[in-house]
């Protein structure tokens, strides 16, 4: 199995120890432990688990979350990101408890093993891989690319890209490293993991851990031959976990796709696949003036044929006025529990017939709540 993993020479010169010199902020480490056990009721003495914080913190500068505190921190986590509509599930999350792991090898083997788990021959579960946290002068690794599957992105000469230019960036990094990858518009990069400490590595996603899709219309034939694609685990691998004042900075979660996040976001926004001139041409629309509205009519029959094809393959995937309804029964469960419900109206509304979801025509508190998923340094 080692024979997709490569180890290389270190690249960033920016040292990362300064970021976590610091402490626990032991106001967020109590909030944080009030929180569990006023929400789990038989998790023992609150008091005594707030004395053994403190005590851990004064000699450590840190502590160390139970497995059932890391198992609800991450499931909170996923119930106060204000950027999901799929939150009505957030107590199904599976947690794989990895925080023994912090060489770049043994995070390569478990996020292989993560995708395999979470896929699930296309039945998507939704998962997480927690790694070892950040500590006084002792990182914890870190994932490199924004997803656990993205496609790369080839610079020609001219400035155009071949495949994803979100990820063009990363695939410039990946052949300096090493990476001997094709170029193609669908060419799965590989990760990219650094350890707290030593050489990073570049690890080559095998085969049977990232499930595709083929993308075909059920009334267009033509549509198979654009030869577009796309995988079926959107595994997020860049943000920061953190509970209770602790960072864990590696820690790939995922859910399942909504259609639209592929139909009208990956493959249709001009910066990235912009494929609706290419769907509007073979549906012989009129582009040459805004007025007869082919972006539109592409961007739906586009929609259609990604819902179709992931519901051929047997893929778990949500549509957009599915998706919005769900959300809202969320929210009616959340304020039936006294519980804030964060929301970002701007990421909540599907990109694509927002007006006719019923998560457009209101709005959201913007409460920012932790445990959560943050930005990472």
């Amino acid at each position: 199995m080692r024979t997709w993993i490569r180890s290389l020479r270190p690249f960033d010169a920016v040292s990362i120890h300064t970021i976590i010199e610091r402490t626990v902020d032991l106001r967020e480490a109590e909030r944080f432990i009030r929180l569990f056990h006023a929400e789990n009721p038989g998790a023992g003495d609150l008091l005594s688990r707030l004395r053994q914080v403190v005590t851990d913190v004064a000699r450590h500068g840190t502590y160390t979350h139970t497995p059932e505190e890391l198992q609800f921190g991450a499931r909170v986590a996923w119930r106060n990101n204000d950027r999901c509509i799929g939150r009505l599930y957030w107590r199904s999350l599976k947690v794989r408890d990895r925080r023994t792991i912090s060489s770049a090898e043994g995070v390569a083997l478990e996020c292989v093993e993560h995708l395999r788990q979470a896929t699930g021959d296309g039945r998507i579960r939704p998962t997480i891989t927690v790694f070892a946290p950040d500590a006084p002068a002792r990182p914890g690794p870190r994932i490199l690319n924004e997803q656990l599957i993205r496609y790369a992105g080839h610079r020609a000469r001219d400035g155009s890209v071949i495949g994803d230019p979100r990820a063009a960036e990363l695939t410039a990094l990946a052949r300096e490293l090493g990476w001997r990858g094709g170029l193609g518009r669908f060419d799965v990069l590989p990760l990219i993991i650094r350890p707290g400490f030593g050489e990073p590595l570049l690890c080559h996603l095998p085969g049977d851990a990232v499930l595709e899709v083929p993308i075909e219309h059920p009334e267009y034939r033509w549509f198979a031959d654009l030869g577009l694609r796309w995988h079926a685990v959107p595994a997020i691998s860049n943000m920061c976990l953190e509970i209770g004042g602790i960072c864990y900075p590696c820690a790939p979660f995922n859910g399942w796709y909504m259609g639209a996040e592929i139909g009208a976001r990956n493959l249709a926004d001009a910066t990235r696949y912009d494929q609706l001139p290419v769907v509007a041409e073979r549906l012989g629309l009129d582009t040459s003036t805004e007025r007869s509205l082919w972006r539109d009519h592409a961007l739906v029959e586009l929609n259609v044929a990604v819902l179709h094809s992931f519901d051929r393959a047997g893929v778990t995937m949500t549509d957009h006025h599915t998706e919005s309804r769900r959300f809202l029964t969320h929210l009616e469960r959340e304020e039936s529990a006294g519980r804030v419900c964060p929301a970002d109206w701007s990421w909540i509304v599907p990109p694509i017939s927002g007006a006719a979801t019923p998560v457009f025509h209101r709005y959201y508190d913007q409460s920012t709540l932790t445990p959560a998923y943050v930005p990472r340094h």
